[in-house]
């Protein structure tokens, strides 16, 4: 009967995405297994960073254990910590989710996060018996099952009465979806193809060479589109041919992977990259982990863009899956231009409602935009490409849209995807603006308005460092006419800010550190707080988000951010409650604490209207102005206000905190943020803020699972020394 209630839920969810509303659900696919060995240590005894490998992994280090040093590794000249991000390598294969990051100050390591495999090295090409591991994605499921029955219960037990007589059906009472939340799609999303792997699996013998049938049913599982997915089961060894692999090939360091690309990959708009790897799948018992031999992919989609772990040995089971999609220089001349002017809503001002737009003169940050935003290196326009030029003028200045000097690219999107006119697009080579940007640096965000793809919405693709992000901004049907998400700056910001966390989060190479679960939705409460910061003033008020653009007072979530507890109740405890499994539910809770911490150091710091700092001298040095407070010999700028300072302690702290943080583990890192900052002037504010809303040292949380669960506990005590 369960599975009968789970389908039929399941149905509405699909239904309801597809035809009772223009806002388009995005598939997404996000769950993983739990590490019960991964630590964060904020405050570790103090060892030099010679000692430090051996003292920490002495017993894991052998002639088939190792690690290398990620070369996305980086010192913060702002604070002057070195952050290195290290993988371990096990049989000379990558353990994907064994990382290691360690902060390093003068020589000291002040903090550090892991989670290496403890156990005993695996014989090579081989896995563990079935019997012996857990299923990450069958136990994800079955707990989402239990979670919606569970509400359906209780929905009915208190409207079972009149959901048939008044309304003819489940969906079409207005408590439905109050009780139910994203319950319903996140199942639909991410359960219908568990038992695919089993129902397909012949024999445990597999050629590993041979990455073509894992992919597939990653693929079945991945694709939103059920006709397609028909079609692949009636015609799979047809699908399977069409697919060819071959190797990237190129002079780099021998201890990186090796890297596959798979072409004609169904529903993916570009090659599927993959390495063969390890990751860690906890036993029975949950208190180790053993290695999976997997195939690792990274497959873009049209509104996906996945890094998926997939057993390499059948049944292909899908171990682990992060959506990146979150609903010595050449001195040069300076270019000769007369400053830019702009008719826009001024920073600041969220959204048509908030303010009327103003001619400015451009502000550009000489750090981020050292020339300014409407000037590129002749050389780097990729419509000269190929073009012998006379003029040995060095930079190119486009103060206008007119004619063809941006960016373009067409949005082919229709209703039925049919176009009744003769046009024929034909495949070329990628010799474009985004291939021109394909490296470490250079990599600046494609950015679609508009987009053709949805309403009612907004997401952002962080893939790793070197390769653009995409931000897609959508119309919003809530009034007529219909209103444009990029006039709200607050979704904009948000948006841009997945970005920003994702990359600070275990190192600019790794973008899956933010998933899911309750580092999922610290993705997302970023956002909301620095929108909400950005907009706030040196009056008080209290915030919704995405209010203008959804033409409603309350914003698109729960509550207002505000320091009520009658506007906003919430608190860490909050996450058990129903409708908080969703990355942004979690969010909203994050958001809501840190705003708190935000207004708690206001009080002690005052306001600063102003969030940018002052621009470099010619020098290269940063006056203090009236943004920093004088600097003491070499140590690091301090934001004099209390708005500023919790934004830079919540960026260094995206840089301290480990891959696949918690509430706990990003709390301690902004605190270890401001001891390292302000020598810890700010420990006991810091701490009661945070226990204002129940994450104080004697918060804790019992049965934790990555995507989520376990019972929470409030805490309130700040530690002895602030009594």
């Amino acid at each position: 009967m369960r599975c009968l209630v789970i389908a039929s839920l399941a149905a509405l969810a699909v239904a309801h995405s597809s035809h009772s509303s223009p806002t388009r659900l995005r598939k997404s696919l996000g769950f993983g297994p739990v590490h019960p060995h991964a630590v964060y240590h904020s405050s570790p005894y103090q060892i030099t960073t010679n000692g430090f490998f051996q003292d920490i992994l002495a017993e894991q280090l052998s002639d088939t254990s190792s690690y290398r040093i990620r070369k996305d590794s980086y010192t913060d000249k702002n604070t002057g910590i070195t952050h290195v991000y290290v993988r371990q390598i096990v049989n000379g294969l990558e353990v994907v989710d064994g990382d290691m990051n360690i902060n390093i100050k003068d020589g000291l390591v002040i903090s550090y996060g892991n989670s290496f495999y403890k156990g005993p090295t695996p014989q090579a090409f081989s896995n563990p018996d079935l019997d012996d591991i857990r299923h990450p994605h069958r136990e994800y499921c079955e707990e989402l099952e239990v979670e919606m029955k569970s509400r359906l219960d209780s929905f009915l037990g208190q409207y079972g009465q009149t959901v048939m007589e008044e309304f003819g059906s489940w969906e079409s009472h207005p408590k439905f979806h109050s009780f139910f939340g994203p319950l319903a799609h996140i199942h639909t999303s991410n359960c219908r193809a568990t038992h695919l792997p089993y129902d397909m699996a012949s024999s445990a013998e597999v050629d590993f060479a041979d990455v073509r049938p894992a992919l597939l049913q990653f693929m079945l599982a991945a694709t939103p589109d059920d006709k397609m997915v028909n079609d692949m089961l009636a015609n799979y060894d047809e699908y399977l041919a069409k697919m060819s692999v071959s190797r990237e090939d190129h002079f780099v360091n021998p201890d990186e992977p090796v890297v596959m690309s798979i072409d004609n990959v169904p529903d993916a708009v570009n090659p599927v990259r993959s390495s063969l790897t390890y990751i860690q799948v906890p036993n029975k018992k949950g208190d180790s982990t053993d290695l999976n031999l997997v195939w690792r992919f990274e497959v873009e989609m049209q509104d996906n863009w996945y890094d998926a772990a997939v057993s390499a040995t059948s049944p292909h089971r899908i171990i682990s899956v992060v959506d990146w999609a979150s609903d010595a220089p050449i001195p040069t001349p300076e270019p000769s231009v007369q400053p830019a002017t702009y008719n826009i809503f001024g920073w600041g001002t969220n959204d048509p409602e908030e303010g009327e737009r103003t001619i400015v003169k451009e502000n550009f940050d000489i750090l981020a935009s050292p020339v300014g935003w409407h000037a590129i290196p002749i050389a780097n326009d990729p419509s000269l490409k190929g073009v012998k030029l006379n003029s040995k003028q060095f930079w190119r200045n486009t103060t206008t849209t007119w004619g063809n000097n941006v960016f373009a690219q067409e949005n082919w999107e229709g209703v039925d995807k049919a176009f009744h006119y003769k046009y024929a697009p034909k495949v070329t080579d990628k010799v474009d603006a985004q291939d021109e940007a394909y490296s470490e640096e250079n990599d600046a965000v494609i950015a679609n308005a508009q987009d053709g793809s949805g309403y009612n919405n907004a997401n952002f693709m962080t893939p790793p460092d070197g390769r653009n992000g995409r931000m897609r901004m959508y119309l919003w049907n809530t009034a007529l006419p219909y209103r444009d998400g990029d006039m709200e700056a607050g979704i904009v910001i948000h948006e841009l800010s997945h970005g920003l966390s994702t990359r600070l989060t275990g190192g600019p190479a790794s973008s899956s550190c933010l998933g899911w679960g309750e580092s999922g939705g610290m993705g997302e409460g970023w956002g909301d707080f620095l929108a909400t910061t950005i907009r706030s003033t040196s009056k008080y008020s209290d915030f919704p988000m995405g209010a203008w653009a959804a033409n409603r007072d309350q914003g698109i979530r729960n509550y207002p951010y505000s320091l009520n507890d009658t506007i906003n109740p919430s608190t860490y405890q909050t996450l058990d409650k129903p409708g908080y499994w969703g990355v942004h539910a979690i969010g909203e809770v994050w958001a809501q604490i840190l705003w708190v911490v935000e207004q708690r150091l206001i009080a002690v710091h005052g306001f600063n209207d102003d969030l940018f700092p002052p621009a470099p001298l010619a020098d290269g040095t940063v006056p203090a102005g009236k943004f920093y407070r004088p600097r003491a010999g070499k140590k690091p700028l301090v934001p004099k206000h209390g708005n500023s300072l919790i934004v830079q302690l919540v960026i260094n702290g995206m840089k301290l905190q480990p891959c696949r943080p918690g509430f706990f583990e990003a709390r301690d890192a902004i605190i270890q943020a401001d001891e390292q900052l302000t020598g810890g002037e700010n420990f006991c504010t810091l701490w009661k803020a945070f226990a204002e809303r129940g994450l104080g040292v004697d918060s804790r949380v019992d049965g934790k699972t990555p995507w989520g669960g376990g019972i929470r506990t409030n805490g309130y005590a700040a530690p002895t020394a602030c009594l």
